[in-house]
């Protein structure tokens, strides 16, 4: 019988659990968000978060065991996120999986989360196939990947401060919007009206795959103050709109150029989309179009599984445990800042 992982996400405001078997594929997963919690800060509180964490992993996983109909005893393998993320809240995560594992005599298998989220679609179907070009767009990174297989990555261009997410979320603050921030900015944007207000694209012809959304944030203030009802501070809800629809449409320029010169410059047809910010359905409608019409074709997960999520920790350690990795000394440590080319394996 094929082995099952039982995966562990806690990197950051999202309690993650899965099972998944190689040959079968996901057998459960499930999800806890803290977004109502932290919504009253108007962002992640850290300890906040750490602490909710410890309250829901456990039930958690006995959820999801009870709906794969799987007991401990055939569990093989549990993968948890090591990094990056918050540090506590890595920590709860990566203690009670080696300690459940230490318990089951088991092995233990620590996944980097952007390669849990690059390797994520992986589980739509249809999947894509190696080697391919990865836009993982969150709100802590935006890079553009070269894949050749799992662990084979190759950096083509990141973000030189905000990420993607940042920039949803900052506009989505200064418009007065609630936690969090992205969702609500594209909810809003669909009631505007395009091309009223022009915002700059940085980077956009570059020369190269690098991108920056920190002059884009500073641009939306002064719009804002701009527009701001005769000094009264007090925008109308179409211009609200309006701005959140300009914010939007220059996210996605950039983000749209930037993957078709990826393609081109790799030569290769695929594109995997990956990070929170790839349920942005402007931003999948421009790329399935665009990279459609070059005979291309873009790959999504499915939009439970865009936000931080345990069935891609469970995935990426069944493939890391196909490549024989895992241990069973159960010392572990947390790696809340971890370059992905550190873990590297093309070399």
């Amino acid at each position: 019988m094929s082995l099952i992982t039982l995966g562990i996400e806690s990197s950051c405001d999202e309690t993650g659990i899965a099972l998944y078997q190689m040959g079968r594929g996901l057998l459960a997963h499930a999800l806890y968000t803290q977004v109502a919690m932290h919504n009253e800060y108007g962002g992640v509180v850290p300890e906040l978060a750490s602490r909710d964490h410890v309250r829901r992993v456990i039930p958690l996983v006995r959820q999801v065991m009870r709906e794969a109909d799987v007991s401990l005893d055939q569990i093989n393998v549990i993968a948890y996120t090591q990094g990056p993320g918050l540090g506590g809240a890595l920590l709860v995560g990566a203690s009670i999986a080696n300690a459940l594992a230490y318990a089951l005599d088991i092995p233990t298998i620590g996944i980097h989360h952007l390669e849990g989220h690059l390797l994520s679609p992986l589980l739509s179907d249809p999947a894509p196939e190696f080697p391919f070009v990865a836009l993982l767009v969150s709100g802590g990174h935006t890079q553009l990947m070269r894949v050749d297989g799992v662990g084979r990555y190759t950096l083509l261009g990141e973000t030189l401060d905000d990420a993607a997410g940042e920039a949803f979320d900052k506009g989505a603050k200064l418009l007065g919007l609630s936690y969090p921030g992205g969702p609500a900015l594209a909810k809003l944007a669909a009631l505007g009206r395009p091309g009223l207000y022009k915002l700059p694209r940085p980077m956009l012809h570059s020369g190269d795959l690098d991108f920056s959304f920190s002059g884009l944030k500073t641009a939306v203030l002064t719009l804002v103050k701009q527009s701001d009802n005769d000094g009264q501070k007090i925008l109308n809800e179409q211009t609200r709109a309006d701005i959140a629809c300009a914010v939007q449409e220059a996210i996605v320029d950039v983000l749209a150029h930037k993957a078709h010169a990826a393609l081109a410059q790799t030569g290769l047809n695929q594109l995997v989309v990956a990070g929170g910010v790839g349920a942005n359905q402007l931003l999948r409608s421009r790329l399935t179009e665009g990279i459609g019409k070059r005979g291309g074709k873009v790959f999504y997960p499915d939009l439970e599984f865009c936000t931080d999520n345990g069935a891609m920790i469970a995935f990426a350690g069944a493939l890391r445990l196909a490549q024989q990795q895992g241990k069973k000394d159960y010392r572990f440590n947390v790696k809340p800042r971890w370059n992905l080319a550190e873990i590297n394996t093309a070399t």
